[in-house]
């Protein structure tokens, strides 16, 4: 027999190959049965709920291929304690007979075939108790060589083991996060996480070939444009077509951030800076390293912060609150607003040398208004991912639906057009898209309530229609109108049937 030294770096090299538990106990029977005669190598696993041991791995060395299917067998409670112990201790078992066999082993004994087994335990780390298991050949016996080769062999086994189960644990973890995803995009009406640039073509026709210009490039991007115009879909767009795009993409709304929790948010803290952080934290810009930060709304930084901000800009540290040490980073900075940054550096409230900084490459994005030959294509788009979200048939814009919501100003832009579109599809329950009643027409509606939630009878803090007579709601009234409703109709369910 060749050296047992010599064997076991062979073991361990063929351990180490294979991740997958199936594929290597097959290899390595195939190593051992050149050296003991070996029938059979199995790996079994104890479980609790209910007590059993799982044979999850099975290796012939006559054939040389993994079981199909691999036997489990229950266990008495006392007797899956003992099993236990007996793992914990750590000696080798020989059984000779079944009839024989220790108490704590009558179960396993039991789908063994008749003649001599070894029995050894897989002392792992990550807390599931394994044992391994070696049957020799029928007329063939376990020398006390054979057992002491049998004892090297545990660690290499054990790191199998650990290895197959932490790349099961790996794909459960990849499985539960596209089960995840795929009910957040359900959610969403969309079928992928990047945002589809619709009027790409036509309206924003302009604005694509600024994102061509700049996206490659690191100069800092500020995308100017109205409330709801789509400045994430833009700054999003000059990310995935930058060479950061394999980086994370950070965004972060500088106006919904107190003040006091400014430097904490964008620049982290260290454990203990202040009353509260009971642990160290990661700023926003740690967190987009390698990636791109997007500010939206920087016109809503306080000054302190602006002083804070410029200089990351100009020397790309930063320094979390209580913390001594700098902390280099790479960031790429796009940050947009609604307000006029030119018209407040000139009031002061904005600072001026930031203003170069951040606007290098400004982009202007039109509001939907003037857009109006991308609103068929959005009104469309809309509407599939309204009947994705609400579970819906999808029903396409009729022509007259259409010329509504190009004669309409949408103040909201897109934003309001994308709730638009979702309440008219919950209105027309997946019969048609009631585009007039969304938008606050109540001359075709009859019933009391279906006109109480309409915007008759001159709504306060309504807006004048475009076509004359009714009043338009407040958005966020109508929105919460129909909330309301909808809830009414479901009984207050939210998912699920009849949600």
């Amino acid at each position: 027999m060749r050296g047992a030294q010599e064997l076991l770096l062979d073991i361990w090299r063929e351990a180490c190959r294979h991740i997958e538990l199936d594929e290597s106990i097959v290899s390595l029977a195939e190593i051992l049965v050149r050296h003991v005669p070996l029938d059979r190598v199995w790996i079994g696993q104890i479980t609790d709920e209910p007590p059993a041991i799982d044979i999850v791995a099975s290796g012939l060395s006559s054939k040389l291929h993994s079981n199909r299917s691999l036997p489990r067998v229950d266990v008495a409670p006392g007797r899956a304690r003992r099993l236990k112990s007996w793992l914990r201790a750590g000696e080798l078992v020989h059984l000779t007979r079944q009839e024989s066999a220790p108490r704590e082993f009558t179960e396993l004994a039991s789908i063994l075939p008749d003649g001599e087994h070894l029995l050894l335990p897989l002392r792992n780390r990550e807390g599931f108790p394994a044992l391994l298991i070696l049957s020799i050949r029928p007329r063939e016996t376990f020398t006390d060589a054979h057992k002491s080769l049998a004892e090297l062999l545990i660690e290499p086994f054990t790191a199998a083991f650990e290895n197959d189960h932490r790349l099961r644990e790996v794909n459960e973890l990849r499985e539960a996060a596209e089960a995840e995803k795929r009910a957040l995009l359900s959610r969403l009406g969309r079928e992928s996480l990047d945002d589809e640039i619709v009027g790409a073509q036509r309206g924003l026709k302009h604005v694509m070939e600024r994102i061509a210009l700049v996206a490659h490039s690191d100069a800092q991007v500020l995308i100017l444009g109205e409330t709801g115009s789509g400045k994430e879909v833009v700054a999003r767009a000059i990310h995935h077509q930058s060479k950061r795009d394999k980086g994370p993409f950070i965004r972060v709304n500088c106006g919904a951030i107190p003040s006091e929790l400014i430097d904490s948010e964008l620049f982290g803290h260290e454990k203990g800076a202040f009353t509260g952080a009971a642990s160290t934290r990661e700023g926003w810009f740690e967190r987009a390293d390698g990636g791109t930060l997007f500010l939206d709304e920087i016109g809503e930084l306080p000054a302190a912060a602006q002083v804070r901000l410029l200089r990351v800009l100009q020397d790309g540290i930063v320094e979390r609150v209580g913390a001594r040490q700098p902390i280099k980073v790479d960031v790429r900075i796009v940050s947009a607003t609604h307000r006029d940054l030119a018209a407040m550096v000139a009031e002061g409230d904005f600072r001026e040398d930031l203003w170069y900084r951040i606007a290098v490459f400004p982009i202007i994005l039109p509001p939907l208004r003037e857009r109006g030959e991308d609103i068929p294509d959005l009104a469309r788009h809309f509407a599939h991912r309204a009947a994705t979200r609400f579970g819906l048939p999808f029903r396409d814009p009729a022509a007259d639906d259409i010329a509504l919501l190009q004669a309409y100003s949408w103040p909201g832009n897109v934003r309001e057009l994308a709730a638009v579109i979702d309440r008219a599809a919950i209105l027309g329950d997946g019969q048609r898209l009631e585009i007039r009643r969304a938008l606050g027409d109540t001359s075709t509606v009859g019933d009391s309530k279906s006109h109480s939630y309409g915007l008759a009878n001159g709504v306060n803090g309504g807006v004048p229609s475009t076509r004359g007579g009714s009043t338009i709601q407040p958005l966020d009234d109508a929105m919460r109108n129909h909330i309301q409703r909808a809830l009414e109709a479901t009984d207050g369910r939210i998912e699920g049937p009849h949600g």
